[in-house]
């Protein structure tokens, strides 16, 4: 007779199952039959087979996999738990540090213990030697590699990882496991007859998770290799719950308080669609829901808009964007937009005075999904086990990213020859005819950005991504014969603005998350110098719109595990709202005509500075400026040029310097000058009863 939900018999076949289960995940055996066949009679209406598969072939585990998923989803229904599962300790986010990792050798020092971190990866720049993972000196005969946890912890399973590594392939296939209160004595995992043989990895890049049966109770662990394939290479990660003690100094240290009721989870394509629909009807005053278009797979890219008049531009109030998820396996900048829009709802309502001025004042859009395509792929996984790039492309292989026409080239080579500006625009560069074309080059994804970033006159934004802890400024693209930018130094302090308030950013003591630290300290890094990539979407907006685009890279971990968030929320919420509040950083105005009619399209050029922005529909501009005195032009086809002088304070706020032009003679003169042939004409100049030749056009 099937026993009922709940009861005891019921709960307890689920936790034998699970064991079971646990036992088959971690050392690839097979379950015994006569579990499966109790589980079958017991929970399934379906028939039992008279004859199982035979074990260790393909119908057979495919037979058993079934019978996972359905012991899960009942389990799921039931609210029973197998055997715990302890979120990952932090070797790839680095929250373990090097002093923690111990090894029995090294074949090189930089394939050292701190190499042996999950997804770590190789660098062969000359300067910054680094290998892909830990590897052992082949000449040794017994190798491990020891993690200290510092505190007494609850260690349910680790995750190993092979080599990273163009050429080579180097992993290890089976290992022992072994855990220490001491570092002196070792007790190797077993299950009261034999020790346990775990089988780690069959190629180099995809992440295999053990789980342990029962959890262990230890201060050390150490990984054992027993097999492996090429040289003997690893990356690993380590599941454990530290085990709580109020006295210890470690813990308190780790410890989030967080102060925000915010949902702390990840999100799949249609949570996130239903979260952010909840966000709109909560605050329907200040919120806009919207899409950009669809991605490959017809699924929308979906964006909200937070502002006291949503869905409207408003004359002098600047427009700011946050966009993350361009690879979707970077999972963590879709979690914290979604945080922030719940944030700034909640704050809002609660009357927060610096939320709702900053909601008060500018138009902010949140786009937390570029990629939801490639989002599936990685979710499907989950935060430890998909690969370093799972996900990271479109559908149809783009890196969106660097997807953008590349306008740096044509900018450079009209500056080259002198044609800028006063043959050529040292801004708004168009796009080259042709490029947009349907032949497959530029991702649907791309073209929906793009068109986003053309119908709103942003003034600043950031993308956040993630594999890396700092914050970096364009240009992106590398330039050989000059090498800043025109707001080099504007740039830097927007990139400081984040990383200064980044609870972590500038704490790179340790290095960067692969090589060593590219920032020197400060968090920041101009992208041409660290990573040089063509067809950014930084440089496009800085060149093709007014917009001033930076990368933020959020951590190590791209996609961390859900524990993790309350910690990247604390990390983060202060400086996503600094950097929003630079929008505000420099002179704003209107440029309008003698009659009060806004003038579109106007010119606003700042002394000194060779790059240029654009009026809005509404005449209305926004230039981001550093503190100090600036001598700036406004000009319009039509009308004739006015300077002034524009300076910007310390204080908090744009400073107003708006322009009123007058209209020019110049359209006559090119009329005259058409029944002319174009030709120069001698201009007669009257002096009392003389007249005498003055000059020509």
């Amino acid at each position: 007779m099937k026993p009922s939900l709940g009861s005891s018999e019921y709960e307890t076949f689920l936790r034998t199952f699970c064991k079971t289960l646990a036992v088959f995940k971690s050392l690839q055996m097979p379950n015994p039959a006569k579990i499966l066949l109790q589980f079958h009679s017991w929970f399934f209406s379906k028939e039992i087979p008279n004859v199982l598969p035979a074990y260790e072939t393909h119908a057979w585990i495919l037979y058993f996999n079934i019978l996972c998923e359905h012991v899960v989803h009942i389990m799921i229904l039931s609210g029973l738990r197998c055997v715990s599962v302890c979120p990952p300790l932090g070797m790839e986010s680095h929250r373990i540090e090097n002093d923690q990792l111990l090894t029995s050798s090294v074949y090189q020092h930089r394939y050292g213990s701190h190499r042996a971190r999950l997804n770590i990866q190789a660098s062969g720049d000359e300067d910054d030697m680094n290998g892909g993972a830990w590897c052992a000196n082949p000449e040794e005969k017994i190798n491990w590699i020891e993690l200290d946890a510092r505190t007494l912890t609850e260690f349910t399973g680790v995750i190993t990882q092979g080599r990273d590594d163009p050429i080579e392939s180097d992993y290890v296939s089976s290992y022992y496991v072994a855990f220490s209160n001491d570092s002196r004595e070792w007790t190797v995992l077993h299950d009261g007859y034999a020790e346990w043989l775990f089988f780690g990895n069959s190629d180099k890049n995809t992440p295999v998770l053990s789980q342990f049966m029962e959890p262990v109770v230890a201060r050390y662990i150490r990984i054992l290799p027993q097999t492996w394939n090429g040289t003997m290479c690893m990356r690993m990660e380590v599941l454990g719950c530290p085990v709580p003690d109020h006295l210890s100094q470690y813990q308190s240290q780790n410890e989030v308080m967080h102060r925000d009721d915010l949902d702390y989870t990840h999100h799949n394509y249609l949570d996130m669609e239903k979260l952010m629909k909840s966000i709109s009807d909560e605050c329907p005053n200040i919120s806009r829901f919207y899409s950009l278009g669809k991605s490959f797979k017809g699924l929308e890219i979906y964006a909200m808009e937070i502002s006291d008049n949503p869905g409207m531009h408003e004359t002098g109030e600047p427009e700011f964007r946050y966009t993350a998820g361009y690879h979707g396996n970077e999972a963590l900048g879709r979690e914290l937009l979604l945080m922030l829009m719940q944030y700034l709802c909640k704050e809002y309502k609660d009357g927060n005075p610096r939320v709702r001025h900053l909601v008060d004042e500018t138009r902010i859009h949140l786009v937390p999904s570029v990629n939801p395509d490639g989002h599936m792929k990685a979710f499907e996984k989950g935060s430890e086990l998909g690969s370093w790039t799972l996900g990271h492309w479109t559908e149809d292989g783009h890196d969106i990213f660097q997807n953008f026409p590349d306008l740096n080239n044509i900018l450079w080579d009209a500056e080259d020859k002198g044609m800028v500006p006063k043959l050529i625009s040292n801004h708004h560069v168009p796009i080259p005819e042709g490029i947009l074309s349907s032949n497959g080059s530029v991702a649907v994804e791309t073209l929906a950005l793009m068109s986003w970033m053309e119908s709103h006159p942003f003034v600043l934004g950031a993308n956040l991504q993630g594999g890396e802890r700092l914050v970096t400024y364009p240009f992106d693209m590398r330039r050989l014969t000059k090498e800043m930018i025109e707001d080099q130094s504007l740039f830097r302090w927007l990139a400081i603005s984040y990383a200064s308030t980044h609870h972590t950013m500038t704490q790179t003591h340790q290095g960067g998350c692969h090589t060593d630290d590219p920032t020197g300290g400060m968090g920041i890094v101009n992208r041409a110098k660290w990573k040089p990539i063509p067809g950014s979407m930084n440089d496009f907006s800085y060149l093709h719109t007014n917009c001033f685009e930076l990368s933020i890279f959020l951590g190590c971990d791209k996609f961390p595990h859900q524990s993790e968030l309350i910690r990247e929320w604390e990390h983060n919420r202060e400086a996503l709202l600094t950097f929003m509040a630079q929008v505000h950083r420099g002179i704003k105005g209107v440029v309008r005509d003698k009659e009060g009619n806004p003038i579109s399209n106007a010119t606003v050029s700042v002394e000194g500075i060779n790059h240029d922005i654009r009026t809005g529909e509404s005449g209305d501009y926004w230039r981001l400026l550093n503190p100090g005195e600036y001598r700036v032009t406004a000009r319009a086809e039509g009308y004739s040029p006015f300077t002034r002088l524009c300076v910007v304070g310390f204080d908090p706020g744009a400073t107003y310097c708006s322009f009123d032009l007058n209209k020019s003679n110049w359209d006559r003169i090119k009329q005259i000058m058409a029944l002319h042939g174009n030709r120069p004409i001698r201009l007669l100049i009257h002096v009392g009863k003389s007249s005498r030749i003055k000059g020509s056009l």
